[in-house]
């Protein structure tokens, strides 16, 4: 057996076998294309499976040397990769630059950070793996934009016929010419390589006589320049000093590439890895570095507690008190896992858990709440009380005791919530509540919220939590 064949045995042993098997036939089967940055919530619709289940096995298979991670830096207003990073200790905190919107950005891990998996070479080479070796749109398609613009043929028919004047590949150290007639638009000249871009505003009488402008592409990070010409003939002179191939494209910023660009699709979120459980069990070094703060604008926290446990282990003994309490840990913890949250740590008897959205963490709440009556009726007791408490909002992903960890408000606000309740209740906030998919789940259930105002420790103001009784 090969050492590839090896690794696709251990991959079917830590993941689900359904997604191992899927994983190995796209890469047996898949396209080129089709393995780099893998968008796994299209995979996952394609192979019929679960998204968390098929997240996890690309995050084994990643793990395993299969398949690449990259942490893509995406620009909010074109969806352009404005850096990939092979670990999120790389992400840098000053602003990352997009050449073809002309604007700088901090990156945010809920929507701005995707996460992509390619073949690793030594598995199978694929063409993406040299990118200066793919045909220009392939280039656009494949490297510069993220697996969250859905491109299809229709759409590149778009872009090359309708909105590009000219497009060339002009390899390292060479010049060329190009000769244009400029209509009264807006034009862009996007080099994808470099990232840079020149702005033509394109305005006034027309010309019979020829206008001129020369770029020199020197790997610089240049703002974008805005120049403006004359409706007519331009002689554009590109000089390419770089080591590499570049690209220059010259587009007319009219409504097709404002559609083509923004037609999107879901894709894996930074916010999302963080909190997946397989990635913080199998990367715990390669999470944050020690001094890094990551924003994070949406979080929903959830926590529980054990009601009454000291008096627990004095009433039953410490041997049965402690049986009683790995049970509802396990019970809470695979409850987690399957409602896509991540255990964040266990502090005592209490659980600290994280949610990508709110519904997630209240469909949790309430299974837990049914866990735990099943417990104690199969044990004959009505020891195991969980209190629970959920809160959503914003908060910095950090590093703590070589944990990953999280910090703000928000995180101390759920956990004073959980502290409201003295009885098997759970206790939500304003934002969870007002959550259409939280309304949905509550209405189903046939449970109608209780308004109250509470006092909370160490917060200055009185805040509004609702009881789900």
């Amino acid at each position: 057996m090969s050492d590839i064949q090896t690794q696709f045995s251990a991959l079917k042993q830590a993941a689900d076998p359904v997604v191992a098997e899927a994983i190995e036939r796209l890469v047996a089967e898949g396209e080129d294309h089709q393995l780099n940055r893998v968008n796994v919530l299209d995979f996952a619709a394609a192979a019929g499976v679960n998204e968390e289940r098929a997240i996890s096995g690309f995050l084994h298979a990643a793990r395993l040397g299969l398949f690449d991670l990259t942490w893509n830096v995406l620009c909010p207003g074109c969806s352009g990769v404005l850096d990939a990073h092979s670990t999120l200790k790389a992400l840098r905190h000053d602003d990352y630059q997009c050449g073809l919107c002309a604007c700088g950005y901090e990156a945010s891990v809920d929507e701005q950070v995707e996460v992509a998996f390619t073949v690793a070479p030594r598995v199978r080479r694929i063409a993406a793996h040299d990118p200066n070796t793919l045909p220009l749109w392939e280039y656009f398609k494949q490297v510069f934009w993220s697996s969250g613009v859905d491109l299809n043929h229709e759409s590149f028919t778009s872009l090359t016929d309708e909105v590009t004047l000219d497009a060339m590949e002009l390899p390292a150290h060479q010049k060329a010419l190009m000769s244009l007639q400029l209509p009264a638009q807006f034009i862009i000249v996007f080099e994808p390589v470099t990232h840079t871009a020149q702005f033509i505003d394109v305005q006034g009488e027309p010309t019979r006589e020829r206008q001129q402008l020369s770029l020199i592409y020197d790997g610089s990070h240049k703002p974008a320049d805005n120049i403006t010409l004359r409706p007519g003939p331009l002689h554009l002179s590109l000089d390419n000093q770089t080591d590499l191939r570049v690209l220059p494209s010259v587009f007319v910023a009219a409504e097709g590439l404002h559609h083509l660009i923004g037609k999107r699709k879901p894709f894996v979120t930074a916010k999302r890895i963080l909190s997946n459980q397989t990635f913080r069990d199998v990367y715990k070094a390669d999470n944050l570095s020690i001094d890094q703060r990551l924003k994070i604008t949406s979080l929903t926290f959830l926590f529980t507690d054990l009601k009454g446990s000291t008096a627990l282990y004095e009433r039953v003994g410490d041997l049965a008190a402690f049986d009683l309490v790995r049970a509802h840990f396990h019970a809470l913890l695979e409850i987690i896992a399957s409602e896509a949250g991540a255990v964040v740590k266990t502090i005592g008897d209490a659980v600290m858990a994280t949610f990508v959205r709110p519904e997630q963490a209240l469909a949790a709440a309430l299974r837990m709440r049914t866990a735990m009556d099943k417990l104690n009726e199969q044990r004959g007791t009505k020891d195991l009380v969980v209190k629970i408490g959920i809160h959503e909002g914003p908060c910095l992903a950090v590093m703590l005791n070589e944990r990953q960890d999280y910090f703000g408000q928000t995180v101390n606000i759920a956990a004073r919530v959980q502290g409201l309740s003295n009885s098997q209740a759970i206790h939500v906030t304003g934002p969870v509540i007002s959550a259409h998919a939280v309304e949905a789940i509550l209405q189903d259930a046939g449970i109608a919220p209780i308004q109250k105002h509470a006092a909370l420790r160490g917060i200055a103001d009185k805040i509004v939590v609702y009881e789900i009784p």
